[in-house]
């Protein structure tokens, strides 16, 4: 028992890489059978595939390990466990023995005539007796960890010789110098080629100019052989889906077959609805390369009108933004609310195969969909992306409103209402005034009144309370859904839609196969089999970006942009700068948006002529929220105020070299906003409403209650800030000695005073001048050296107007609202110019 203990007590070790060999982990010696010390370490059980592959890839000897002995202990067993009782045992050896075919080697008796095994261990001529084994046991006390003992590392026979490899020098410039077969890269790549209609020949032909080209076979990779090729080929040739007529009874055959692929499976019952998580190995590893500090977005409704099951799909972007799905769940519809059930599965396999992973942010495009459960799982902020909203309304507006002249007013209409809602003002009543005023068009008001009014009040309040996400989002978003319904939805018998077994099916081979193609880097050989399914070239919105400035005219409600193709031609944009505008190109004919309309946009908000984006508002009136109502606490208030304020200063730096008006700024304009409709946005949505009312109901009474207020002010501290005060902060003006260490208390950004209302406070604050000095205390030095950690090192630039009013800008019932203005320094002006626009996902 001494030697359980010992065992037990060991870490569990789970190194955070994709694979791992023995070389990554540490080792312990254990006491083990006849008084022999055991080579042990414990791993998830989990992550013993990625052990196995990590170990077949030794550079310094590759080889595979094939599953030599395993047994299973039952379910239901009727003895009491032990302390040391296995469930499951696994012997797993170097594929290269343990029998020895060369001459005079050893070959084990019930080997000669064994019978066929569905996955042989390793070709006959490729046994050269090697020795080098470890063993993998699944304890009853711990059944997620894998108790691992690895006593023979080294590849070599039972004289202790090389037998395969560079080491051994019997096999040089024979195949035992590399593993006995392809890597699972190589195996990937040949069967996405088959599943998308690359013939054998080509593939074959490709990877011969390959090896030729780089001037010889380097690994085993390059060995590829034709009959092996056509054996994939056969194999993928013959695959069904329909393996049993009962399409549940066909689900259960295909999971149990493809245990790989599914991370959940539940069957109805009397509780739970069906459902299935496909992911493959690829698909992980694109969640965690691409997901991990970064956004995760919902597709949540493919395919309702025509398949049984609709398809939910996660994406990641990648480095060119484009849309990558990470995972398909499967599930009937009315069971869309019950996410938790594949959710905590899907966190618990990222987070097995990665601990450190980490989701940045979760975009969702559903407003019935379960933040709540979203929030706890993957810890993260939600943001809404109401692309769909906007798709649907685009494309029922070309097809059901024949007047060309009404048309643009309604989509223009219909994007000035989305972007009221989103700066938190109107709702249903701006739908109702839509239909009264375009009475005229039948066809898209009956659509638009029978499928959209009973959805709008969950819009409304999601789009005024969730963070929205960027249109770069909603162009990826809106470009995979086009590619996998061209993907997916191409078959001559439309009967098959209804079965399950034929969707989990063909995702997880032929439309799998060609999101895999469009990452791989050598697809351009194989461009003459090109179809429409396959993915060519950037997005839509990468594409706008490549449009010169020059190609772009705007004048008043439309844009034209010169065709890159034919520069003789040119598109029509109406409405440039909405989230609806409408261009005659046939990709925005379909609802889409176009890769004219986004450059046109960008050129019209250049130039002043269109407001900010809505999600660049949403940032603004988030990071207004953070000054006006800070916390509680005065370190992480001023520090919160400190980011905002520094955050604001970096973007209006980079939107003002971006517009070209960087140098053109007088140092009194510093301290103006960066735009008046950002600045009126901010105040119609109730950013200053707070303080705006504070100011003018407190004025009246503020000379009554000054007397009796003193007493109290004099009491508190200088740093404290009240739930009552939140909003506003109070000034204290430090001594001499203590300026070079005390920071100003930051403002709000985004509330300017009216000149009557300057004149007001003015002669307010004559009159209560001596007052307000001595209400006025000096922080000592041991309440502003926190605050001086806390807070960045911002420079604050008065304006002349500032100047003017300082000394007497706060009565004794009211707090000040001057505008603080930061300067950064060079460093911080050059990471500026860095970040990325409002554009990036």
């Amino acid at each position: 028992m001494a030697r359980w203990d010992e065992i037990l007590t060991l870490p569990v070790q789970n190194p955070p890489t994709p694979e791992f060999s023995a070389a990554d982990i540490m080792w312990s010696r254990v006491e083990g059978w006849r008084d022999s010390m055991d080579r042990l370490v414990l791993i998830p059980f989990s992550r013993v595939n990625d052990f196995v592959r990590g170990e077949s890839n030794n550079k310094e000897c590759p080889t595979r390990f094939h599953v030599e002995a395993r047994r299973r202990r039952p379910p239901t067993m009727n003895c009491k466990p032990k302390v040391d009782g296995i469930l499951e045992y696994i012997l797993y050896w170097c594929s290269f023995g343990p029998d020895d075919y060369r001459k005079g080697g050893s070959v084990r008796p019930s080997r000669n005539c064994s019978t066929k095994k569905k996955t042989p261990a390793g070709r006959p001529h490729t046994k050269r007796g090697c020795i080098c084994h470890f063993i993998v046991k699944r304890l009853i006390a711990e059944p997620s960890v894998a108790l691992v003992i690895y006593n023979h590392d080294k590849h070599v026979d039972k004289k202790g010789k090389p037998c395969h490899g560079p080491m051994d020098t019997m096999a040089v410039g024979t195949k035992a110098m590399f593993a006995p077969y392809i890597s699972d890269e190589l195996r990937l790549q040949i069967m996405s080629l088959l599943c998308v209609g690359i013939p054998v020949e080509t593939i074959m032909q490709r990877h011969t100019e390959m090896v030729e080209k780089q001037g010889g076979p380097s690994n085993r990779d390059d060995l590829l052989t034709h009959r092996y090729v056509r054996r994939l080929e056969r194999k993928m040739r013959r695959s069904v889906y329909e393996l049993d007529d009962d399409d549940a009874v066909s689900i259960n055959i295909w999971v149990e077959n493809h245990q790989d692929y599914v991370f959940l499976y539940e069957d109805f019952s009397d509780t739970d609805t069906f459902i299935v998580g496909i992911q493959t190995d690829w698909q992980l590893q694109q969640m965690i390369q691409y997901g991990n500090r970064s956004l995760l977005a919902s597709d949540s409704k493919f395919g309702t009108n025509k398949l049984k099951y609709p398809v939910h799909s996660l994406l990641v972007f990648d480095q060119q933004k484009n849309a990558i799905p990470v995972a398909w769940i499967i599930t009937p519809n009315f069971a869309h609310g019950e996410t938790y059930r594949w959710m905590d599965a899907l966190y618990d396999r990222v987070r097995t195969k990665d601990p450190t992973w980490q989701l940045g942010g979760f975009i969702i495009d559903d407003p019935l969909a379960d933040v709540r459960t979203i929030r706890e799982v993957f810890q993260c902020p939600v943001l809404i992306s109401p692309w769909r909203i906007r798709h649907a309304w685009h494309k029922n507006l070309m097809k059901k409103c024949p007047d060309i002249e009404n048309r643009p007013m309604m989509a223009n209409r219909l994007g000035e209402v989305i972007c009221t809602i989103c700066r938190g003002n109107g709702g249903m009543e701006l739908f109702e005034a839509f239909l009264e005023d375009f009475v005229d068009c039948d066809g898209f008001l009956d659509y638009f009144r029978a499928l959209w009014f009973p959805r709008l009040g969950a819009w409304i309040t999601t789009l005024k309370t969730t963070p929205l996400a960027t249109a770069e989002v909603a162009s990826a978003i809106e470009s995979y859904h086009h590619l996998l319904k061209l993907r997916l939805l191409n078959e001559a018998n439309e009967r098959v839609y209804q079965r399950a077994d034929w969707l989990v099916h063909k995702l997880g081979t032929k439309v799998h196969s060609y999101y895999w193609l469009d990452e791989y880097s050598g697809k351009d050989n194989f461009s003459r089999y090109w179809r429409s399914e396959w993915k060519s070239g950037p997005n839509p919105w990468q594409q706008g970006l490549q449009i010169p400035d020059s190609d772009v005219v705007v004048e008043g409600n439309c844009a034209r942009v010169v065709c890159q193709k034919n520069k003789e031609r040119s598109h029509v944009i109406v409405n440039p700068g909405s989230d609806l505008a409408l261009c005659d190109c046939s990709w925005s004919r379909k609802g889409n948006i176009c890769k004219h309309a986004i450059k046109s946009t960008k050129v019209s908000r250049q130039k002043g002529l269109a407001p900010p984006s809505l999600a660049l508002f949403r940032y603004y009136q988030a990071l207004a929220n953070v000054v006006h109502c800070p916390p509680s606490d005065t370190l992480i208030s001023d520090h919160a105020v400190a980011i905002a304020v520094f955050v604001r200063t970096q973007l209006d730096s980079l939107l003002d070299a971006t517009n070209g008006n960087s140098s053109n700024r007088s140092p009194q304009s510093v301290t103006e906003p960066r735009g008046s409709d950002v600045q009126e946005a901010s105040i119609e949505n109730g950013v200053c409403a707070s303080q705006s009312q504070a100011e003018s109901g407190d004025e009246a009474s503020a000379e009554q209650n000054g007397d009796r207020d003193l007493p109290v002010r004099k009491k508190r501290k200088s740093g404290e800030a009240s739930d009552q005060e939140c909003g506003t902060i109070q000034s204290t003006q430090p001594s001499e000695t203590e300026s070079s260490q005390a920071t100003d208390l930051q403002e709000p950004l985004d509330c300017q005073e009216n000149p009557a209302h300057k004149k007001l406070k003015s002669v307010e604050a004559s009159d209560g001048e001596n007052t307000t000095a001595r209400q006025a205390k000096q922080p000592s030095e041991t309440e502003s050296s926190p605050v001086i950690d806390q807070q960045e090192p911002l420079h604050r630039q008065e304006s002349p107007v500032h100047n003017k009013t300082k000394s007497g800008e706060a009565s004794d019932g009211e707090e000040t609202t001057a505008e603080l203005v930061t300067e950064p320094s060079e460093t911080e002006c050059s990471q500026a110019n860095d970040e990325p626009n409002d554009s990036s996902v």
